[in-house]
């Protein structure tokens, strides 16, 4: 394959994701698990995927809109600074805006509270082919219900059971479930607190409720700690980010969330009616010049779709075998296999180029007849 860039020696999914025996303890926070470059590799590389990751988003907006089931919801917790709101500037600012739903959750309304906690939650997801961000989600009623004693422990205690249901049942409609907790240190906290105080263009995000929370530290690492344990299932695994470089946290979730969709095997959708008859039709409502420049144009346009097609697709099967042991016999097969088939599909897709513009050259006399004729 060549070299590589500087960037990720293992899939991150594998090493960023909870276990039941987690613990914060010993979980670097300034770390950078897997990843070898720096910054700067870190920039390169997040430009890279979000490409990527905008072709794979559109995909999956187009299947939405095509009858397909499926969708993301990505569920992003942390305390105060850790970067959520970051997370949704650097890392969703690369796919298109119509593409993502995004709803940050704070305190229930007086409607909220009438209904369970999870009412507002199913309110908020996303609908088939589009990406949903929870900034904060229902996991602030087994964390700050629990730290702050909102509700008795008989009461917080039973959720995490109903929230693993609850996630199952997304999942097995169609909802792949990413969690993504931004674990910042005691100290970097403070530095950014401060930071907020000092900028006067910063303190505005600043609450005095912050010191609050920061006087909770210890409450909230233990909630935040049997939230991992408990719920981090098969079906909808968390991964603990070490958030203290903000870079790196973002690289992270942009890498997981890549990974994940290009396991979605995310192609076009198929329409139900014929290309070619659809071109005769419309061809009946364009003039001769109209027509002429539509031919024109037809080689460039779809050499050009073509191309970018096949460099999307190279880059997924890319990326899924670089996450494998390359000296593998079978991983490498595996890629030479796919490799032949994506050239095969542009190879067909370059045949029927030649069709449609011996279409279109039959449209253009047609035309031409018909405005002779009139």
């Amino acid at each position: 394959m060549g070299s590589k860039p500087t960037g990720w020696t293992a899939d991150p999914r594998d090493l960023l994701r909870a276990g039941p025996e987690f613990s914060l303890d010993e979980f670097d926070r300034a770390g950078k698990p897997g990843f070898r470059g720096k910054k700067k590799d870190a920039a390169a590389l997040g430009r890279e995927r979000g490409k990527l990751l905008s072709e794979l988003q559109e995909r999956l907006f187009a299947e939405g809109r095509t009858d397909g089931q499926r969708s993301v919801l990505c569920v992003v917790q942390g305390l105060d600074t850790a970067g959520k709101g970051g997370v949704t500037r650097h890392v969703m600012s690369m796919v298109d805006p119509q593409g993502v739903a995004l709803h940050s959750f704070g305190p229930p309304t007086e409607q909220e509270l009438k209904h369970n906690y999870l009412w507002r939650i199913r309110n908020a997801l996303p609908r088939p082919g589009l990406i949903g961000v929870f900034d904060r989600s229902h996991y602030e009623d087994v964390l700050v219900v629990r730290v702050k004693n909102l509700v008795p422990e008989d009461v917080w205690e039973p959720r995490y059971d109903e929230i693993n249901r609850f996630e199952k049942e997304l999942v097995d409609s169609g909802t792949i479930v990413l969690k993504f907790a931004l674990m910042v240190s005691h100290d970097e906290q403070g530095i950014r607190l401060m930071e907020r105080l000092d900028r006067p263009d910063k303190r505005w995000k600043f609450n005095p409720n912050d010191l609050e929370t920061r006087a909770q530290w210890p409450d909230y690492q233990a909630a935040y700690e049997a939230v991992f344990q408990r719920t981090s299932t098969e079906w909808a695994p968390w991964y603990v980010i070490p958030a203290d470089h903000k870079w790196y946290s973002r690289l992270a979730i942009a890498e997981i969330l890549t990974q994940t969709m290009i396991e979605m095997n995310l192609g076009w959708p198929e329409p139900d009616w014929d290309a070619f008859d659809m071109r005769d039709k419309l061809a009946e409502m364009m003039s001769t010049k109209a027509l002429r420049a539509s031919l024109a144009d037809t080689t460039d346009t779809v050499t050009g779709a073509v191309a970018e097609d096949a460099k999307v697709q190279r880059e997924q099967i890319e990326i899924s075998v670089d996450d494998k042991d390359e000296s593998q016999v079978a991983a490498r097969a595996e890629e030479r296999a796919a490799l032949a088939e994506v050239r095969a599909q542009r190879a067909a897709q370059l045949a029927e180029l030649i069709h449609t513009k011996q279409q279109k050259q039959r449209l253009v006399a047609e035309a031409k007849a018909r405005e002779t004729l009139g």
